[in-house]
Parts: structure tokens; C-alpha cells; sequence
């Protein structure tokens, strides 16, 4: 597969630590794209999940050593934490390996245009006022996508293209659409107080550009339901890349030898200890 080139890539909610996560996808989205700009805007690292229990096959690593090498050469690459990674959140204006960690960044767009780059639960009220109910929601949400992970199991072996039994409930249940439409509507009064053309979030799984009252609104989706990603070409024009479909991608699922797992962990190590000495009054987490 030829490398796709992208002024700009957008991703977020990847949710490592969790078996939801369609790693295979996103290691093969990395591997095959190319860019000027990579953000990562929040939940890429299911902090949440990894404090009920440890899971953490080796692609994951191989997924943080190829945003690593994506950093080292010349791709700007900034990390916003979101809710389920906020513990990064404390390590703001600190860099890991060429990768900025930042509360919030402003883009400039090719056509001179400044959008807002935020995870998005700041504009969840339920996360913000009642979180506990808001980790309760995420482990139901977890069984959910364990019975998405079998169903498609079989889809995939009688040939059927991926299907989101989530994505499926928010657009048939009401109180999930005015949900939505409510953290819209609030990220988009949010950029419009900062002044900028538009906003690109995370946090709810669901991709889509509108214009909201003058307000363009970007949300990039997830790897773990959509496997999608927001994109820019060199003439500033953004869209919604879905990498199962438009590229009709197959996951990598295997490495490709044990030196190359001794490898990933050497690199993930020494970016930790550079890390580490470089911002020798924080504590590295790892």
C-alpha cells in the first residue's frame, strides 16, 4: 500500500489498555500515512481502564514506537490528554520524544484559517459534575463493544464489511442524538469565544463536519468504533477519513519477529528515560 500523504492528521480516542481498540487498524493507518502535523487529541491511552486491569498486547507498543518515529522525522506531533488520559494533562508544555504534550493547541489550516484542537470533555457536563457516573457509563460501554468485537467477528468470516452496534443505538436512541447535538452546539461557542474559525474535538466517537452558526465543527471520531481520522490536504480543505472504508485497510495483527519486539521496548524505553532526563522535577509515569 502506496503512503498517502496529509498536510494535517487529526486522531483521538484509541483507548489502548482496552480490548476495544482496533490496534491492527490504527497500526496500519500509521504505517501507511504520511503528514506535516499529527494530533492526537485525548483518550489515546485508556488510563481508566489500565487502573481496573492490565492489558497491553505487544502492537501496542509498536503502535507508540511508530508515533515516536513519525516525531523524529520532522512531523510535528502534539498529545492533548483527554478524560480517560488526564493524568498526562499534569505533564502539559513537556515533550516525550519530539511529542508535545498540550492542554489545547490552535491550528492554522493551509487557507490561513485558526481552529480550535481540544479533546472535548470540557464541554461534558456529565463528565465534569458527576464522573463517577461517567466511569460507570464507560464500563458498560466496554461490554458493549466486547458484543461488537463478536459480531463482527462474524461478519468478517461471511465477508461483511465492519459494523458499529454502538454507533447503531446513539442514531436510533433520541436522548443520545440531543446529547450530541448539545456538545456541539457548546464546542462551537466555545471557539467562537476564542475567536477562531473552527473546533476539532474528540471524546463522543462521532465524526462529522458541520457549520454551526458560523462555527465549523470538527469531531475526529475513534479506533474503536469508526477507525477514523480527520485530514487535511495542502489546499486546507479537512474531511473525515474512515480507514476501513475509504481504504478498505486490512488490520496488522501480527509482528514481525521477536527482534522486533525487543526493539519497540528498547525505543519506548530510552524516549522514557530521555524523557525523563530532560524534565528531571517530573516524575515519568511508565
Amino acid at each position: 500500500m502506496a503512503k498517502n500523504y496529509c498536510r494535517s492528521i487529526w486522531i483521538s480516542d484509541a483507548h489502548l489498555c482496552t480490548r476495544g481498540c482496533q490496534v491492527g487498524y490504527l497500526y496500519s493507518f500509521l504505517k501507511n500515512v504520511k503528514c506535516d502535523y499529527l494530533y492526537i487529541v485525548g483518550d489515546f491511552i485508556d488510563v481508566w481502564q489500565l487502573k481496573r486491569r492490565w492489558y497491553w498486547p505487544q502492537l501496542f507498543n509498536r503502535v507508540i514506537r511508530r508515533i515516536l518515529k513519525i516525531a523524529q522525522k520532522g512531523t510535528k506531533v502534539v498529545y492533548i490528554p483527554g478524560n480517560h488520559d488526564e493524568i498526562f494533562r499534569d505533564f502539559a508544555g513537556f515533550d516525550f520524544g519530539q511529542v508535545q504534550i498540550q492542554t489545547h493547541a490552535i491550528h492554522e489550516t493551509a487557507d490561513g484559517r485558526k481552529l480550535l484542537v481540544l479533546h472535548g470533555d470540557e464541554f461534558d457536563v456529565l463528565v465534569k459534575c458527576h464522573k463517577w457516573l461517567a466511569v460507570l457509563g464507560s464500563a458498560a460501554y466496554d461490554y458493549l463493544i466486547a458484543l461488537n468485537r463478536l459480531l463482527n467477528l462474524s461478519r468478517r468470516k461471511l465477508k461483511l464489511p465492519y459494523y458499529s452496534l454502538s454507533g447503531a443505538i446513539k442514531r436510533k436512541v433520541k436522548k443520545a442524538c440531543q446529547y450530541i447535538n448539545n456538545f456541539e452546539e457548546v464546542a462551537a461557542m466555545a471557539a467562537a469565544k476564542h475567536k477562531v474559525d473552527g473546533v476539532i474535538c474528540g471524546h463522543i466517537h462521532h465524526p462529522i463536519i458541520k457549520d454551526l452558526h458560523g462555527i465549523t465543527y470538527y469531531n475526529t471520531g475513534d479506533w474503536v468504533e469508526n477507525c477514523s481520522a480527520l485530514v487535511e490536504n495542502d489546499f486546507g480543505e479537512i474531511s473525515i477519513l474512515r480507514w476501513t472504508q475509504d481504504w478498505h485497510a486490512e488490520p496488522l495483527q501480527e509482528l514481525e519477529s521477536e527482534e522486533e519486539d525487543v526493539e519497540v521496548e528498547q525505543e519506548v524505553a530510552v524516549a522514557l528515560a530521555n524523557w525523563r532526563l530532560a524534565n528531571g522535577d517530573i516524575q515519568a509515569v511508565g
